[in-house]
């Protein structure tokens, strides 16, 4: 028979405390209990006794630091939820479910069992990059945190794994400082079939460092994957005892690695619910540091991740395009994957900071009917593409029929503020994780 796992119950003073104790004494293995408010049913300063506990917390107005806690103090394994509405609500009892997975609890409540991710063991320094949704950043920052990491370490010492909703059967390497990997090959790809914009393909070309493709399936509510092959890309990326591994995420799927640190990436465009509320709390308990993406910052948003991380560093920062080959004085066509609100600010930094005449900017990389749309009404002499969704097998393609050059644009997050927050932010967490390890 397996033994009972330690346990922490929430109780509440609406439910009269004898029935909250024979709900414990019945459920066993509980070693303490949190009081989350209410009075109705008490009479008087409740004690452990009165639950049949030998320790008894008051959560006092801030029942997640009384929880984190309290885990800590006493081990425990799971929080078993005897609580209700409405001293807890929903959104209350989700917060303190994200609590007990980043303190490695299981949470249970009434019909719904929750468990903390299984992380794989990983004996090189890494950092990870998560995000909180599809197209928020993450990969852009990933990439940019690679070319940091590769002028602080030993050159040729770094590599990402990334995972991705249509990455190869097998884990992949591709290794750009040994075989240059460039348009021609990834039009190869494409016609055969595969997906030849997938995020360690563009990591590995616009980032110049070797990267590991791995495949994954669906993304729980706290990012735990269903299934992914991170497991030998882990594998595959120590056989070549790397200085730094960067594990990067897929839209709001946490890379399932334990990693020295995590850097999260969000956009200033999320709904502030999605990022702090449900189970968002999690993904920003596991961070180290936050970085929030967008040209305007979204003071709700910010606040409620500081109000939740006190002391966590918060950058908000920008995506600037950096073409991967000259454009000065050309007439270029942008095909990205951004909003229509950026789009005049991508021309113009295309045509302050590199020169080109730009001639359009879509935003249809993910929509392959516009996409269309928008190729056949250009007249450029240079399609300028994110390495995203179509442009490989949309986007190239036309280019080679027109004979048109095609050039790629890695995106690079910069801080809001001008300054160099953002290197600085990363190259922190570079030498913490090479200090520290995993």
């Amino acid at each position: 028979m397996a033994a009972r796992r330690r346990a922490i119950a929430l109780v509440d003073g609406e439910h009269y405390p004898p029935v909250v104790a024979a709900a414990i004494e019945v459920t066993g293995g509980v070693v303490a209990a949190l009081l989350l408010g209410g009075s109705e049913k008490l009479r008087g300063a409740p004690v452990a006794a009165d639950y049949g506990v030998a320790r008894l917390d008051e959560a006092l107005g801030d029942a997640p630091a009384a929880l984190a806690r309290l885990i800590r103090d006493t081990r425990a394994e799971v929080v078993i939820d005897l609580s209700d509405e409405p001293v807890a609500s929903q959104r209350d009892r989700l917060h303190l479910a994200a609590v007990a997975m980043a303190g490695g609890a299981a949470y249970r409540a009434g019909g719904l069992t929750i468990e903390p991710e299984d992380r794989i063991a990983y004996a090189y320094p890494a950092i990870a990059v998560a995000g909180t949704g599809k197209r928020v950043g993450k990969t852009a920052v990933a990439g940019h945190l690679a070319r940091i990491a590769r002028g602080a370490l030993t050159p040729g010492a770094v590599v990402i794994v990334a995972m991705g909703r249509g990455g190869p059967a097998a884990p992949e390497l591709i290794d750009p400082t040994a075989t240059p990997l460039g348009i021609a090959d990834l039009l190869v790809r494409s016609r055969a079939g595969a997906h030849a914009a997938s995020d360690f393909l563009e990591d590995a070309v616009l980032a110049g460092v070797p990267a590991i493709g791995c495949r994954r399936c669906g993304a729980g509510l706290a990012g735990d994957v269903i299934h992914s092959s991170v497991a030998e890309g882990a594998a595959l990326a120590a056989s070549r005892r790397p200085a730094l591994t960067v594990f990067e995420g897929s839209g709001a799927g946490l890379p399932p690695v334990d990693v020295a640190r995590t850097v999260l990436v969000t956009s200033s465009a999320a709904p502030p619910e999605e990022v702090l509320g449900y189970l968002g709390p999690y993904r920003l308990l596991r961070a180290d540091a936050v970085i929030v993406v967008g040209e305007r910052g979204s003071s709700t948003l910010i606040d409620g991740i500081r109000a939740l991380r006190p002391g966590v560093p918060v950058v908000e920062a920008t995506l600037r395009p950096r073409p991967a080959a000259p454009i000065d004085g050309r007439r270029v066509a942008v095909f990205t994957t951004a909003p229509a609100a950026l789009h005049d600010a991508l021309a113009r930094e295309l045509r302050d900071r590199y020169g080109a005449t730009v001639e359009s900017v879509s935003g249809a990389l993910a929509d392959r009917v516009a996409l269309r749309a928008a190729i056949d009404a250009s007249r450029a002499e240079v399609f300028l593409t994110e390495l995203k969704a179509a442009a490989v097998d949309v986007v190239a393609e036309a280019a080679v029929v027109r004979g048109v050059e095609l050039v790629l644009v890695a995106n690079e997050p910069v801080a809001l503020d001008g300054s160099d927050a953002v290197d600085h932010l990363l190259l922190t967490l570079v030498r913490e994780a090479t200090a520290t390890g995993s």
